[in-house]
């Protein structure tokens, strides 16, 4: 913590890693006439939340899941797909850097404003840890994406905090985390302790703020922190046999097990507030069968006739063949895999299925997927408890949590022990098998430190496997921003590879 504390004090108050590094403040809410009820606050802290439906895409799909040992994304024309990533070609990871970082500097200032607002002290407090919990989800992306990375937690509001802000350095993302970590805990207590369904507006509350603290806590191996904040989820949440599986697919909005969703919806001649991830995860379509309700030879009614469906995102082999076969029993497979529709078998799956109604969009206007996105679910909390116990070596609790997802998923418990590294890779297993396409695998395997070897051994694309490096682990800063900061920001690691 010693040098984060440094960097504090010395950049006092422009702590900031810019949105690109080069917005300009006099875009941003000014204080003196802003946040002078809660209502203002409240509308301070919704632009936080924007952000986030632009990072998750199909892109970000491809970014955490597409190029793993799970599944691969063949197209000739998204980089992050085939790998062909450099600080001179991020790929999606410009788009990740510029709306996270737009988006702390606009959590800072609400939180800025918050504190200084007419409001009751309990409001306040409950206003403050939302934007707490916002910060902390904008870094928790931007350190699983990048690594380490500039960090601030004030408001920039001139030009000359903004010039300073530019120029600092990558920090340590142990430290950051740390520094969110202990942020979270003093806060998260202030709002109600009830389920994310519960919580008005679907905003952000104490369950989405546990859960970082426990992601982040995990990702430092502080495993006795993240297991007090997940039993701060359990609290709340129960066991997981309550929740049933038929709500996990992504058209089922806000259901009880959810911890966080990013929320879309479509109208017709209205507003629309849509991504486009189910475009990459629906049955393709031949050229023939475009505009109709025929995909890969077979008629799905429920998906309409108006869907534009891309290229398709598949499963490795290593996934579909192995880790959930079509014939293991396993009452997932039907949702993440798709080998037939209604006893009709899609013409081109062969041995490799498409991905599954799980991720499909019932009706889908062109590509305007109004599914809601399940970042966070309660089944990955129990199976962060799983592991955390795991690492403590506690095999009775270590079994105790993988077996409550095993259970809900009818197949046999983890029972034999051979070894903890064996138990670990049990649990790795089954948070494929229980969060295949849900944002996380990639994340998952860098903080196992696997990403590099476990892709290049499982993936079926040759274009990857032929394009990977070591320092693909995490994305490179943009150049631009390299530049800009007057090359206070670098990127070794891909320096070492010529890159």
């Amino acid at each position: 913590m010693k040098s984060m504390k440094i960097v504090l004090l010395t950049v006092a108050a422009a702590l900031a890693g810019a949105c690109s590094l080069q917005e300009s403040p006099e875009f941003f809410v000014n204080r003196s006439n802003f946040y002078r009820n809660k209502s203002e606050c409240i509308a301070g802290l919704n632009s936080c939340y924007i952000p986030l439906k632009t990072i998750y895409n199909f892109n970000f799909g491809v970014m955490t899941e597409g190029v793993t040992d799970l599944l691969y994304h063949n197209s000739p024309t998204v980089y992050d797909s085939r790998l062909e990533i450099s600080p001179a070609l991020p790929g999606y990871g410009a788009t990740v850097w510029t709306q996270c970082y737009k988006a702390v500097m606009y959590c800072n200032a609400a939180i800025e404003g918050i504190r200084h607002a007419t409001v009751s002290e309990d409001d306040r407090s409950k206003l403050l840890a939302e934007g707490v919990i916002l910060r902390a989800m904008y870094y928790y992306l931007l350190t699983s994406v990048f690594g380490d990375v500039p960090f601030y937690t004030v408001d920039v509001n001139t030009e000359e905090l903004l010039n300073q802000t530019a120029r600092l350095p990558r920090m340590s993302a142990v430290e950051t985390r740390s520094y969110l970590i202990e942020e979270l805990m003093k806060v998260v207590p202030d709002l109600d302790q009830v389920r994310s369904s519960e919580v008005a507006d679907n905003r952000m509350g104490a369950a989405v703020g546990w859960m970082l603290a426990a992601k982040m806590a995990m990702w430092n191996k502080q495993w006795d922190t993240a297991l007090e904040a997940l039993g701060e989820l359990e609290t709340i949440y129960g066991t997981l046999d309550q929740y049933p599986l038929s709500d996990v697919p992504f058209r089922m909005k806000n259901t009880p097990e959810s911890i966080l969703e990013i929320q879309h919806s479509y109208t017709s001649g209205g507003l629309i507030y849509t991504s486009n991830y189910a475009c990459i995860c629906m049955p393709n379509q031949t050229t023939a069968e475009s505009g109709s309700d025929v995909f890969d030879g077979v008629k799905i009614e429920e998906l309409g006739d108006d869907a534009n469906v891309w290229p398709g995102m598949r499963p490795n082999l290593v996934f579909s063949a192995g880790l959930q076969t079509r014939t293991g029993g396993d009452r997932r497979v039907e949702m993440n895999l798709a080998w037939e529709y209604g006893g009709q078998e899609f013409k081109s799956v062969a041995t490799r299925p498409w991905l599954g109604p799980k991720f499909w969009c019932p009706g889908m206007r062109d590509s305007y997927d109004s599914n809601n996105y399940k970042v966070f679910r309660y089944a990955d909390a129990v199976l962060m408890m799983a592991e955390c116990w795991c690492m403590k070596e506690n095999l009775e609790q270590t079994k105790h949590y993988l077996n409550q997802v095993k259970s809900r998923a009818g197949i046999p418990e983890f029972s034999a022990f051979k070894s903890w590294e064996r138990t670990l890779e049990e649990i790795q297993n089954e948070r494929a098998r229980e969060l295949i396409g849900e944002f996380q695998r990639k994340f998952d395997l860098v903080r196992w430190g696997i990403w590099y070897t476990k892709t290049l051994e499982s993936a079926d694309y040759e274009t990857v496997r032929n394009a990977i490096l070591p320092c693909h682990e995490y994305y490179p800063i943009p150049d631009t921003q390299v530049v800009y900061s007057g090359y206070a920001l670098d990127n070794k690691e891909y320096e070492k590879y010529g890159l």
